[in-house]
């Protein structure tokens, strides 16, 4: 878990450090235009590079490309991993950087595409996910001096890059690899649902520091256990097994318990109740 808002969690610490890598790498070592053509997603040359789909994401043209993309994998890619969990989170971060070039590949039938590079795909699949979880979660734009709700600035890039697509025009953005990333982060998502009968993809509550919530529920649920007076004190076993499984909720979420676990905190909790 993280211990501050701005601490990073594994993938996305990763990420960042290994973008920011290979951009020093093509402006100081790798300066031909044959690294880029080497690694960038050409959908006409994927039979001969096929890595490409994946190593484009680890490109990006100019400095500003990278900030960008960086930015917005430090606001949404943190809390988005600490639910799904390091390995899931890079699994779906690249299933929706592959959904990038995927969709770019079916739209040569329309016409050339260019060559594609940049994280953009990826990590607006990782925004569909954060968006998901909290979609009136606030945040600033600049220059706007209020806030404005996470869904309607997802929406409001997720329809530019649309209406840019379906128009054509030329703003040297790869807006089908960015529709790509969020057609197969939705997929991702709503296969992992039906799968695993998650009610959610991903928890419906903004994060919060694993030290205090789980305190205060272990409060209650330590009351819970708690014997009457004319009842024998129950085994230490009881306490330890309901903070285990308190300890399982705040570090996997409730939805990683098993029916005995759940039936355990709600038998606890109806005891709480009745107290």
């Amino acid at each position: 878990m993280r211990a501050t808002p701005f601490s990073l969690t594994p993938w996305v610490r990763g990420l960042l450090i290994a973008n920011a890598v290979v951009f020093l790498l093509t402006i100081t070592v790798f300066t031909g235009p044959w690294f880029f053509d080497l690694f960038a997603f050409q959908p006409r040359q994927l039979i001969f590079r096929w890595w490409t789909p994946f190593s484009y994401l680890f490109l990006h043209n100019g400095f500003m490309h990278l900030a960008l993309n960086s930015l917005l994998l430090f606001i949404f890619g943190p809390a988005v991993e600490e639910k799904m969990g390091s390995r899931s989170f890079g699994m779906y971060y690249f299933t929706c950087g592959f959904g990038g070039a995927a969709l770019s590949f079916a739209m040569q039938i329309f016409g050339s595409v260019a060559p594609i590079v940049g994280a953009s795909g990826a990590i607006l699949g990782v925004g569909l996910a954060f968006t998901l979880s909290w979609p009136d979660a606030p945040m600033m734009v600049f220059p706007l001096p209020f806030p404005i709700k996470v869904k309607w600035l997802f929406g409001f890039i997720v329809m530019t890059d649309v209406l840019a697509a379906l128009t054509g025009a030329s703003t040297g953005i790869a807006h089908f690899a960015h529709l790509g990333g969020v057609l197969f982060g939705f997929i991702y998502l709503k296969g992992e649902q039906a799968i695993t009968g998650k009610v959610d993809p991903v928890i419906a509550t903004r994060p919060r520091p694993a030290s205090v919530v789980p305190q205060a529920v272990k409060r209650r649920a330590r009351r819970a256990a708690a014997p009457a007076n004319n009842q024998a004190p129950p085994t230490r076993t009881v306490h330890d097994e309901v903070d285990r499984v308190l300890d399982k909720i705040s570090q996997h979420g409730l939805e990683s318990l098993t029916p005995k676990e759940r039936k355990l905190l709600d038998e606890a909790s109806r005891q709480y109740r009745d107290s």
